[in-house]
């Protein structure tokens, strides 16, 4: 029992639970001066009334530094390895958190598909939650904090749940897993991610491929053919899978491609969105939901924002895909680009956390540019080598713009792509500025 309670406010889920309920679940050592908490944060400032703070290491500080600012914010219970007022001390918060957050999964009987992979999580995790219907975590809160913060809030009553895993360290797939406990998997893709951390490819599939401990699991053929194709493999794709699309159709606005009678039209362009459609409707038939209302309401599928989002500025088309990039995305992007009609350009920054092989990387990235027809200018660290390859580099966003205003004209369509923390999109900012 959580010794709690539960109630909606204004049609929302709100589930409370007791500071002892929480010292059982994690292990810990209650100490006085808590109270229930329906709510869950890791970042002091974010306390508000009522919530539980957990108090974790972070990459400049540690949480435990904050406890008192966020029982001043109004927190009613602190997870921490420091004992204290209102505290559930605990040896790791950190493994902590991962207990706290199975138990609160162990409270949901519906299913739950976990989404993995090196590229398209985000997307494919949002198709298949509205494709289906099902619950999910907002834009791409996908590590153990959020996902905790997530069963916490779940309604008990929802028809299914769908969560996001994404990993950048050694084990944290198999911490999450342990967490969401899913009926289903889907893994997306593989490829090169967080060299600095997992070093090579190798280590990247050996992690990513834990998501595959599910009872059940989907697999994009792209990454089923890099595991060698084992038997057995319940796949999803364009080519040969066993859940298999046809009549793929990549326009300059949507996609559209034909599942076993049915025509399905998704509103946004490229391989990306398209494949994460067909992982839906896969997902669909082997949870046992009609495909024919998956369809339909893919079509009206809305995506976070700079995941293939189109926005036009003074006649010209710009696609912001830059939400986050890696070598396999990056290509992926360039050539759903190279098949457009028109005059083309695209706007290439950095793939950041390649470690030591990211001068390589960025170098194969621009060869496949050129291959494949295009002339990119390119910004950031390795922009000059790339550029000696062909296209052009700019030294900053202001640069870039001032290169393009020159070039582009309407009906121009200007591919948007590199990794979030180099904020590529700024571009359609100061666009207007100039």
């Amino acid at each position: 029992m959580l010794k709690g309670g539960e109630w909606v406010v204004q049609g929302v889920y709100v589930r409370e639970i007791t500071p002892k309920w929480v010292a059982e679940a994690t292990g810990g050592r209650l100490h006085p001066g808590g109270r229930p908490v329906f709510d869950l944060v890791w970042d002091s400032r974010e306390a508000g009334a009522g919530p539980l703070f957990v108090a974790l290491r972070g990459k400049r500080t540690h949480g435990r530094l904050f406890v008192e600012e966020a029982l001043a914010q109004g927190a009613h219970l602190i997870l921490s390895d420091q004992p204290g007022r209102a505290t559930v001390e605990v040896d790791r918060p950190e493994e902590a958190l991962i207990r706290l957050g199975s138990r609160l999964r162990a409270l949901f009987s519906g299913p739950v598909v976990a989404v993995g992979g090196s590229s398209g999580k985000t997307t494919t995790k949002e198709a298949i939650a509205q494709g289906l219907g099902l619950a999910a975590p907002p834009g791409n809160q996908n590590t153990a904090p959020p996902l905790a913060r997530f069963f916490l809030r779940l309604d008990p009553k929802a028809k299914g749940a769908v969560v996001e895993l994404g990993i950048d360290r050694i084990g944290e797939m198999a911490e999450l897993m342990e967490m969401t406990r899913p009926h289903l998997s889907v893994l997306t893709a593989l490829g090169e991610e967080h060299l600095e951390a997992f070093k090579d490819l190798k280590t990247v599939i050996r992690e990513e491929t834990v998501l595959l401990k599910a009872p059940s699991s989907l697999v994009y053929e792209g990454a089923a053919r890099l595991l060698g194709a084992p038997k057995g493999l319940t796949t999803y794709g364009f080519q040969e899978a066993s859940f298999l699309g046809r009549e793929l159709e990549l326009f300059p606005t949507k996609s559209r491609f034909r599942y076993r009678g049915l025509r399905v039209e998704i509103p946004y362009p490229g391989l990306g969105p398209a494949l994460a459609g067909l992982a839906a409707l896969a997902a669909a038939e082997v949870l046992g939901f009609p495909p024919q209302e998956v369809a339909e309401r893919l079509s009206h599928l809305s995506l976070p924002p700079g995941r293939m989002e189109r926005i036009e500025k003074d006649g010209v088309v710009f696609v912001n895909d830059a939400y986050n990039a890696n070598p396999l995305s990056m290509r992926a992007g360039l050539l759903w680009l190279s098949r457009q009609p028109g005059r083309k350009w695209a706007v290439l920054g950095e793939m950041r956390e390649l470690g030591p092989a990211a001068e390589r990387l960025h170098l194969e990235v621009a060869e496949e540019a050129l291959k494949l027809g295009l002339s990119p200018l390119f910004l950031g660290p390795f922009a000059r080598v790339q550029a000696r390859l062909g296209g052009a580099y700019a030294e900053s966003l202001e640069e870039a713009v001032a290169w393009l205003k020159a070039r582009v004209r309407p009906g121009d369509l200007v591919y948007l792509k590199a990794s979030r923390a180099v904020g590529l999109e700024r571009i359609l900012e100061l666009w207007d500025a100039f």
